[in-house]
């Protein structure tokens, strides 16, 4: 069985680089879709949350996959991070682990015009989502809705309770064999996601014919620094 680690923030593939450039812990869809092969697979969750466009991806594709999917939530499970979860066909939580739930968020700046395309956005985000809480629990989406509405936060007793997790991990009627060894439109908590200065910045300097790493990376520390503050 191929054990793939969803850690850090999710996002967009073309984020990648700049994460790792910044050293930002991050997962995007290409990290988990090279190792899908056609054997099952465990899927270890460690993940505050990040993109809901990256997050579906992955979720679709853990979805239609045709070996058996396995998730583990080893810590945290959030936003986006818990719909990845969703895509299981056994999802095991540590009895330590947290799985949170809530409305899709966006930066947006402009018009009242835009302010309103925003809402609407947002809300067909949230509803959308909310489909695979849905498909995994049999709780009817208006329950489900009300539960993002107010950020819903369960521990492995109430994830298992509610259908959101299978099983809680070393317990005796958890699964033996896969039991660890003890311990933009963005739906995510607390995540350090980088500003689209920063991402705009590295890929500047990455087009310059003369790029040297590590003098970059000594220019640009106080200005990365100032940009979350203002994020």
């Amino acid at each position: 069985m191929k054990t793939i680690n969803i850690n850090g923030i999710i996002i967009l593939n073309d984020k990648k680089e700049a994460y790792d450039f910044y050293e930002i812990e991050s997962t995007c869809p290409n990290d988990v879709l090279k190792h899908l092969n056609g054997e099952d697979v465990k899927v270890i969750i460690n993940s505050q949350g990040g993109s809901i466009f990256a997050g579906a991806e992955i979720y679709t594709a853990l979805r239609t996959y045709q070996g058996k999917v396995t998730i583990e939530i080893h810590s945290f499970a959030g936003s986006s991070a818990s719909i990845v979860a969703m895509a299981g066909d056994e999802v095991y939580m540590s009895p330590i682990a947290q799985m949170m739930i809530h409305n899709v968020s966006v930066t947006k700046s402009g018009d009242s015009r835009d302010m309103e395309q925003a809402i609407d956005i947002l809300k067909s985000s949230t509803d959308a989502l909310a489909n695979a809480y849905v498909l995994k629990t049999g709780i009817n989406k208006e329950e489900i809705l009300a539960m993002m509405d107010k950020e819903t936060w369960l521990n492995a007793e109430r994830a298992v309770e509610l259908g959101f997790a299978d099983s809680i991990m070393f317990q005796k009627s958890a699964h033996k064999q896969n039991a660890v060894n003890p311990m933009s439109l963005v739906a995510s908590y607390n995540a350090e996601m980088l500003p689209q200065q920063a991402i705009n910045k590295f890929n500047d300097m990455k087009n310059e014919k003369k790029f040297n790493t590590e003098k970059v990376k000594h220019m640009t520390q106080i200005n990365l620094l100032k940009l979350k503050e203002i994020h």
